[in-house]
């Protein structure tokens, strides 16, 4: 603890969007437990022109949902936030989708994805259900459930609109295990030493549950899950080849489907604004909040 911090109360700002002033609800066992450590919390809105980021120890990304819109000027604001968590190259690495061509390349077992860049020809795949969304994106936005061929139209004009806009289509087959399995949300957070360990992990159950572009507000069917060894495996595997190192990440939630062959596979690796699911394991906000202080150089 430097001589200033002992002379004030550490700050820490927990970063969200217009629409969660008080923050979202996910988010709300973890302002609690730093509160309850003496540190003053402040939700902040991450484009909220009179927010003093000199002013905090930490700033900690949460849930500033709203930027997929704006995610140049996103990553260009990360860059200028002193003390942020997760780190600024981390969330520009993180927020575009294209993350999931660099961890296949590496040799990780990914939910087969094709991309196709804006003004490119998409030639469709074979018969099946198949996903189509933006590599840049939050909540599922702009993202449809089609069947081929009776959808293809309406496929097409999915990647189409989106190419039209400037921006990369992802397609992807849909996998039956999302409806029956779920997906394995396994969460990371720093141990004792600072290094990155599980937590806990979570179920979470089917968002796409019919054809066509998802709309509207949603919430997750989540559930507490016991992850299997395979994918405690896979998730390492991921994390040792985050950017940088993963122990310079204060969380990490790594998102597994089993595939065709029942072996997991990576759907998606949140590692700048996802839900980590607190209440979902008894001590994970205490937890994350020690981690916050240790990071910060407070006992």
């Amino acid at each position: 603890m430097t001589h200033a911090q002992s002379e004030r109360a550490t700050r820490v700002a927990l970063v969200t969007a217009e629409i969660f002033p008080d923050l979202y609800e996910d988010d709300h066992p973890l302002r609690d437990a730093l509160r309850e450590r003496g540190v003053a919390v402040d939700a902040v809105r991450w484009d909220d022109p009179a927010a003093d980021w000199d002013g905090y120890d930490l700033v900690v990304l949460r849930s500033p949902w709203d930027y997929a819109p704006r995610r140049d000027a996103f990553v260009a604001w990360a860059r200028t936030v002193p003390r942020l968590v997760n780190p600024a190259d981390v969330v520009e690495w993180n927020t575009d989708k294209h993350y999931l061509g660099d961890l296949a390349a590496a040799g990780l077992p990914i939910t087969p994805t094709t991309f196709v860049e804006p003004g490119e020809a998409w030639t469709p795949p074979e018969a099946g259900e198949w996903v189509i969304k933006p590599t840049i994106s939050a909540g599922s936005r702009d993202t449809g459930r089609y069947l081929l061929p009776e959808d293809l139209t309406t496929a097409r004009a999915h990647v189409q609109r989106l190419g039209a806009e400037g921006r990369t289509a992802m397609v992807q087959p849909y996998l039956a295990a999302v409806d029956t399995a779920g997906e394995t949300a396994i969460l990371c957070l720093p141990d004792a030493t600072g290094a990155l360990a599980f937590s806990h992990a979570v179920r979470k159950g089917p968002l796409l549950n019919g054809r066509g572009e998802r709309s509207g507000e949603y919430r997750e069917d989540i559930t507490a899950r016991t992850p299997s060894a395979q994918e405690r495996d896979l998730a390492g595997r991921v994390l040792r080849l985050v950017p940088g190192g993963a122990d310079r990440l204060l969380y990490a939630r790594v998102d597994l489907v089993p595939g065709p062959d029942g072996a997991p596979l990576l759907l998606e690796l949140e590692l700048t604004e996802p839900s980590l699911f607190l209440r979902s394991a008894d001590g994970a906000a205490a937890r994350l909040a020690d981690a916050v202080l240790r990071r910060i150089g407070v006992s």
